[in-house]
């Protein structure tokens, strides 16, 4: 079997822990995969620099089982790190939490418990998620930034009752923290010694965690049929791809291709043009960051706008607001963009839109109803013409209209996951 790595709730250090143990095995000639539970784009770019290989997103919202095992499936073993804490799921009832992909999968949690503000009290915590629900099987717990050899002891003595294994204890150390910004973790790519901190991380891990434990757990995933898979909206896609860029779906492209659809890649931020496709895809990412840079990268715009003549495009997120007439950046500077939409956007005062959607539309690459994300900070300061998406959030409520679509182009702030 695969397992999953879970906490009682975000900060534990799931990500750490996760990445360790992905380069710690691969040093090991062990192979080994990670994925990631939910609408995450910035770890599993640092899964894949640790083990060598594509992470894919596991969404128990938004994919169906079938489509979650068939992704799941291989022959080199799966370390999925979840989400938030073990339950926590979307509204009303906690759909898409961890724990249903660990019910889906019939995979073990490794429970990863911050421990630096507790003693005795570990083990009601720790005894509170094993008999929280009987379907859940625990491999064991990860004591993570404990202070000391005592505070170990303490810790160990107090879940013995429990009898359930402690797989390792990690004790604290500050310069395993990584830099974060508005959306999360800074990517991958930007990290200034990727390699360096990863080796890092996987040399505490082998210090201080049962590797034998942990190796024993490793089998593949057993595939239970092939999943229907998205058929690519075009033959030739183009699909931007840097720092500002970065934030498409790694099953989506794959699905895509796999289908037959020539993907093509390109750099806004190095000026590239568009080359020559049947749909230009600009995903989401960072490009409020590079605001500047891009509105004086002519290349790319007048390419873009040339495309836009006679060939759809579709800018999701951060790729919506380029498509847009205006970006404001956090310190108040308005950039020109693409000029395709009739859309301003501004960062300039932050609003949090975060959470699943429903997705319905008749226009566009991703016509008919969908599953989606939305997660950003840009306030929307006009957006004039035909919506694009009909929405409703993750507890069915109606939600005004998303995006815009202007003949060739169109966008949305919605992240599309999968088929509805």
């Amino acid at each position: 079997m695969s397992f999953l790595i879970a906490a009682p709730g975000s900060g534990s250090g799931k990500t750490t822990i996760t990445l360790g143990l992905l380069r710690a095995l691969t040093q090991r000639g062990i192979a080994v995969r990670g994925a990631k539970s939910g609408p995450d784009y910035i770890d599993p770019r640092f899964h894949a620099a640790a083990c060598g290989r594509e992470c894919f997103n596991l969404d128990a919202w938004a994919m169906s089982p079938k489509r979650i095992a068939s992704l799941a499936a291989g022959d080199v073993p799966l370390i999925i790190e979840g989400a938030m804490g073990l339950f926590d799921g979307a509204p009303p009832v906690g759909k898409g939490a961890c724990a249903d992909l660990a019910r889906q999968l019939d995979l073990p949690v490794v429970l990863v418990v911050d421990a630096s503000h507790m003693a005795q009290s570990v083990v009601a915590l720790v005894g509170g998620f094993l008999l929280h629900d009987p379907a859940m099987r625990f491999a064991g717990v990860l004591l993570n930034k404990v202070g000391s050899a005592r505070h170990e002891a303490m810790l160990k003595d107090a879940l013995e009752p429990l009898g359930v294994p402690v797989l390792g204890t990690l004790f604290r150390q500050s310069d395993l923290s990584r830099p974060s910004r508005h959306l999360g973790l800074v990517q991958a790519g930007e990290h200034p010694d990727l390699s360096a901190f990863l080796d890092q991380v996987a040399d505490q891990i082998e210090t201080s965690v049962d590797m034998d434990a942990i190796s024993a757990l490793l089998q593949p995933v057993s595939s239970i049929g092939r999943a229907t898979r998205l058929q690519p909206p075009a033959q030739r896609i183009a699909v931007a791809q840097d720092n500002a860029f970065a934030f498409a779906y790694p099953h989506i492209l794959q699905d895509w291709s796999d289908a037959g659809a020539e993907i093509d890649v390109f750099s806004p931020l190095r000026n590239d043009p568009v080359p020559w496709a049947d749909l230009v895809f600009l995903p989401g990412g960072y490009p409020e960051l590079y605001a500047g840079r891009l509105a004086g990268n002519q290349i790319f715009l007048d390419s873009l706008r040339a495309h836009a003549e006679s060939k759809p495009i579709y800018g999701e997120c951060g790729g919506y607001m380029v498509l847009g007439d205006a970006l404001t950046d956090a310190k108040g500077e308005t950039h020109p963009m693409a000029g395709l939409l009739r859309l301003e956007t501004s960062f300039e005062t932050r609003k949090l839109h975060l959470g699943y959607r429903t997705l319905r539309s008749a226009a566009g690459p991703f016509q008919g109803d969908w599953m989606g994300h939305e997660f950003h900070y840009a306030t929307t300061q006009n957006a004039d013409g035909i919506p694009l998406f009909a929405a409703t959030d993750a507890t069915g409520s109606s939600m005004p209209p998303m995006g815009l679509v202007e003949g060739h182009v169109s966008g949305s702030f919605a992240h599309v996951i999968d088929k509805a």
